[in-house]
């Protein structure tokens, strides 16, 4: 399950790997866990909702994924009691066994939050006194997290986030772009409010300088690994085992780590 905070992150950052999961035999399942309600300056509000979740729709069905419907507005992703019981009930009601989830470190709250939430519900989903929202069955299966890298590749202090594992894409990239092509109300909005440039180019690029730093692939998207700590057995990789050469591990990071 990758599990992005807007419409359009799971496509920017994700959805390469997601591809290749899905290649390799997975189900795959598309969450955002906000509604792209801020996404745009001239268009009202319930229009925007309706015409994001239609483009969060069509690009699942590129994918060939499961898709699930948001939970709230855009910055209104908090990490407080009850939306954590709503995001549990999602995870215990999937059972993952690979959940893909934005960086603990990005740019703005509303990602940082849902990588938080996800970590929180991931942890908490075979707990018999945690009450998920609605009410679902715990379930205690062993499940791997994987942080993506921040959008821009920096963190929110400017500096640039290395993975530790590389999942080459050049063979989804253009299902990856195809994806993100759905998501056309954007275009003009993050070119205007942020600066962005060409919407797919950005995508392209960052995909390219991943590549770059991996020293072998030519487009890639970054990961790191969570703690197994309360989620599986020490050393598990699920990622790694499904996609074997289509992913690097770099040894000189799991050597930094201690």
């Amino acid at each position: 399950m990758a599990v992005g905070a807007h419409p359009d992150d799971i496509e920017f950052m994700m959805a390469g790997t997601l591809l290749r999961l899905g290649s390799a035999g997975a189900e795959i399942h598309m969450w955002s866990v906000a509604n792209g309600s801020c996404g745009g300056a001239s268009t009202g509000r319930r229009q925007l909702v309706d015409t994001r979740w239609r483009e969060s729709r069509e690009s699942a069905l590129v994918a060939g994924a499961e898709i699930h419907p948001p939970l709230v507005d855009d910055m209104a992703i908090l990490y407080e009691s009850a939306l954590l019981a709503r995001v549990a009930a999602v995870v215990r009601e999937v059972k993952p066994d690979i959940i893909l989830v934005p960086a603990p470190d990005d740019y703005m709250e509303d990602h940082v939050n849902t990588s938080r939430l996800l970590v929180s519900a991931a942890f908490a989903r075979g707990m018999p006194n945690f009450d998920s929202d609605p009410p679902v069955e715990p379930w205690d299966g062993s499940v791997v997290l994987y942080h993506a890298l921040p959008h821009g590749l920096r963190d929110g202090l400017r500096r640039l986030v290395r993975p530790g594992l590389y999942v080459d894409v050049a063979l989804v990239l253009e299902r990856k772009r195809a994806m993100l092509e759905k998501h056309d109300s954007q275009r003009g909005w993050l070119e205007a409010s942020q600066g962005a440039g060409s919407y797919i180019r950005v995508m392209e690029e960052m995909c390219e300088r991943v590549g770059a730093m991996s020293g072998r692939f030519r487009h890639a998207e970054g990961w790191r690994r969570h703690s197994h700590l309360g989620f599986a057995a020490e050393g598990e990789d699920p990622l790694s085992r499904l996609l074997a050469e289509g992913c690097w591990n770099d040894q000189e990071y799991e050597g930094s780590l201690g």
